[in-house]
C-alpha cells in the first residue's frame, strides 16, 4: 500500500537539456493573458450573467481571490521544481505517486476537454463573423451532432441547430453533421505546436496585443452606454431591485461559466523547461498575468450587465458582440470589430492548451508512468512530437459527438480538484532555504487566524443570511438542496482544516487558496460529480494495469 504513494525526489540534473529556454518574465505574462482571456470572456460570460445577474462580479472576485492564492501555491511550487509537468510534478513530490497520477489524468481532463470547448467557441465566432461579412456556411458544418440532435429532440428555439438538423445531408441512416471550423482550428494549432515553442511565442505575442487592445476598446466604448439601473433589475422572487435577481444561489449556479474563464494560468508552470530562470520568471510571470485578468474581467461584468438587462443574455455564445448588436448599443463597426478580435482571443487560448497538454504526458511518460514513446522530442523543432500529434487527435475526436455544456461543466471541476490538491500539496511541504533571486512563499502562522477568519465569516454570513441555516439540512429542496448539501460537507471539512492548523501551526496562503477552492466546489450539481468520477474511475484502471507496473520509482525498489 505504501508503494502507491512513494514521492519523488526532485533536483536539478531532472531538468530535461532536450527543450530550448527561450521564454522571459513578459512571455510568460502574454502566455498567461492569451490563456485566461479568451472562451471564458468571449464565450461563458453570456451564460454566466443570465444565470447570476449582475451580482455575477462577485463570483469572478472570488474565482480571482482563489485562482491568486492558489497561483502563490504553483508559484512555490514552479520555484522548487522547475521541470515540465505542472500539479503532477508537485503532486509526486508531495503526496506521492497514485495522487499524482490523478492530478495527471485531471490536466487531462483540463487542457484537452477545454481545447474542445474552446474549439466550438471559435467556431461560433468564426462562422458569425463570416455571416456578418456575407459568407454563409451550411449549418450542418459549423456545430456537433450531438448539439443539433439535443436541439431538435427537446424543441429548442434555436434556428441554426434545428436548420442543421433538418437539411443535413445523410450518410446512409446517419445524418452528417460536422463542426468543420473546429477540427481545422484544432489541426491548424496543433501543427504551429509541433514545429516549435519560439514561433508559438512570436505568434502568440502579437494577437495578445492586438486582443488586449480591443479589450479596452470594448471597455472605454461601452462606458458611455451604460444604464446604471440595469446593476440593480427587478428580481422576480421579491419583485424589487436587486444586484443578485436570482439569489446568491443563482450566482453559484453559474461557477462553471466563470471559473472557465480562469482556466489557463497553471497551464503556464508546465513551460519550466522552457523559460529562463524559471524559479523567478514564472511565478513572476504568473501572479502578474492573473492579476491583470481579474482586472480586466471586472471592467467587462460592469459593461455587459449595464449595458444590457442580463436576461437578454440567454443562449448569448458571443455576448461582447452581442451588446454593440442593432437591438442594443447599435454600433455596427464595434459588432465586427469584437467578432474578428473574438476569434484571435480564443485563436491565442488553443494554442497555450495545446502547448500544456502534450508537456504533460512528456512528464509522465519521463516517469515511466505512460509509454515511452510520449518523451520522443523532434530532432529539428525540439518539441515533444508524438504527445503533441496525439494532443491533436485526442482533442479532435470528440469535437465530432460532444456539445459544449458538457464540456464546460466537465472540465472546470476537474481543474478546480486539481487546484485543491496543489494547495494542500504546500502545506505538506518540508521548509526550505532561502536562495536569493528566487520565488519564496511568505509563512504566516494560521494557528489562529485561519480559524478566526472562518469562524468569523461563518458567523457573519449567518446573521446576513439566516433563513439559509435553518434550512442547510433540507437537501430535498429542488433548487436548493444541492448547494445546501455541498456547503454543509464544505462547512465540515474547513472545520477540520481549523482544528488541524491550530495543532499544526500550517500556513495561512496555502489555506486560503484551499478553502476557496473548495468552496467553487460547491457550485457544482451531481452530474458534473457523476461524470468527474467515472473519468477518475477509467484513469484508475489505466494506472493499475499500466502506470503502477512501469513506473520508474517501482523498477529502482526492485
Amino acid at each position: 500500500m505504501s508503494q502507491l504513494f512513494r514521492r519523488k525526489i526532485y533536483s536539478g540534473s531532472d531538468t530535461s537539456t532536450g527543450l530550448l529556454r527561450v521564454l522571459g518574465v513578459w512571455d510568460i505574462v502574454f502566455f498567461g493573458i492569451a490563456a485566461i482571456i479568451g472562451a471564458g470572456s468571449f464565450s461563458s460570460l453570456g451564460e454566466a450573467v443570465f444565470r447570476g445577474g449582475p451580482g455575477v462580479i462577485l463570483l469572478y472576485l472570488i474565482c480571482g481571490f482563489a485562482c491568486g492564492f492558489t497561483a502563490l501555491c504553483y508559484a512555490e511550487f514552479a520555484s522548487r521544481i522547475p521541470t515540465a509537468g505542472s500539479a503532477y510534478t508537485y503532486a509526486y513530490a508531495s503526496f506521492g505517486e497514485l495522487i499524482a497520477w490523478i492530478i495527471g489524468w485531471a490536466l487531462i481532463m483540463e487542457y484537452s476537454f477545454g481545447n474542445i470547448y474552446v474549439a466550438f467557441s471559435w467556431s461560433d465566432y468564426f462562422t458569425s463573423f463570416l455571416e456578418r461579412l456575407g459568407m454563409h456556411i451550411p449549418d450542418y458544418l459549423t456545430c456537433s451532432y450531438t448539439e443539433a440532435k439535443k436541439a431538435f429532440l427537446n424543441g429548442s428555439e434555436n434556428k441554426e441547430l434545428l436548420n442543421a438538423w433538418n437539411t443535413a445531408p445523410l450518410l446512409g441512416s446517419l445524418k452528417f453533421i460536422v463542426d468543420i471550423p473546429a477540427l481545422v482550428i484544432n489541426g491548424l494549432i496543433t501543427w504551429l505546436c509541433y514545429v516549435g515553442v519560439k514561433e508559438s511565442k512570436n505568434f502568440n505575442n502579437s494577437l495578445v496585443i492586438l486582443k488586449l487592445a480591443v479589450i479596452v476598446l470594448v471597455v472605454l466604448v461601452g462606458f458611455s452606454y451604460i444604464n446604471t439601473e440595469n446593476w440593480t433589475p427587478i428580481s422576480p422572487e421579491t419583485g424589487s431591485p436587486s444586484f443578485m435577481p436570482n439569489g446568491f444561489v443563482g450566482v453559484m449556479s453559474a461557477v462553471s461559466g466563470v471559473f472557465f474563464a480562469y482556466i489557463g494560468f497553471d497551464a503556464l508552470s508546465v513551460l519550466s523547461e522552457e523559460t529562463k530562470n524559471p524559479q523567478k520568471t514564472l511565478p513572476k510571470g504568473m501572479i502578474i498575468s492573473l492579476v491583470l485578468c481579474t482586472f480586466i474581467y471586472i471592467a467587462l461584468t460592469l459593461v455587459l450587465t449595464g449595458m444590457v438587462d442580463y436576461r437578454k443574455f440567454d443562449g448569448v455564445g458571443d455576448p461582447l458582440s452581442f451588446i454593440f448588436e442593432k437591438t442594443n448599443a447599435n454600433v455596427a463597426w464595434m459588432e465586427l470589430t469584437v467578432s474578428f478580435i473574438a476569434i484571435v482571443a480564443i485563436t491565442t487560448v488553443l494554442l497555450v492548451f495545446q502547448m500544456g497538454q502534450p508537456r504533460i504526458w512528456y512528464a509522465m511518460s519521463r516517469d515511466g508512468l505512460m509509454p515511452q514513446k510520449f518523451q520522443n522530442i523532434h530532432p529539428k523543432y525540439k518539441t515533444p512530437s508524438f504527445a503533441t500529434i496525439i494532443t491533436g487527435i485526442v482533442v479532435g475526436i470528440p469535437i465530432l459527438f460532444t456539445d459544449k455544456t458538457f464540456i464546460l461543466d466537465f472540465t472546470s471541476i476537474g481543474t478546480i480538484f486539481a487546484f485543491v490538491l496543489v494547495c494542500a500539496g504546500v502545506l505538506v511541504l518540508p521548509t526550505k532555504e532561502k536562495i536569493k533571486g528566487r520565488f519564496h512563499l511568505p509563512y504566516i502562522n494560521g494557528k489562529v487566524i485561519f480559524p478566526v477568519i472562518f469562524i468569523g465569516g461563518l458567523v457573519a454570513f449567518h446573521y446576513w443570511q439566516p433563513e439559509f441555516f435553518e434550512h442547510i439540512l433540507d437537501w430535498k429542496d429542488p433548487k436548493e438542496g444541492e448547494f445546501r448539501a455541498s456547503i454543509f460537507f464544505f462547512i465540515l471539512i474547513n472545520l477540520v482544516l481549523c482544528v488541524l492548523t491550530f495543532i499544526k501551526n500550517l500556513s495561512l496562503i496555502p489555506l486560503i487558496g484551499l478553502s476557496s477552492c473548495l468552496y467553487l466546489l460547491t457550485g457544482m450539481s451531481h452530474d458534473n460529480w457523476f461524470w468527474f468520477g467515472l473519468w477518475f474511475a477509467i484513469g484508475l484502471v489505466i494506472y493499475f494495469c499500466y502506470g503502477y507496473k512501469n513506473s520508474k520509482l517501482n523498477k529502482n525498489l526492485n
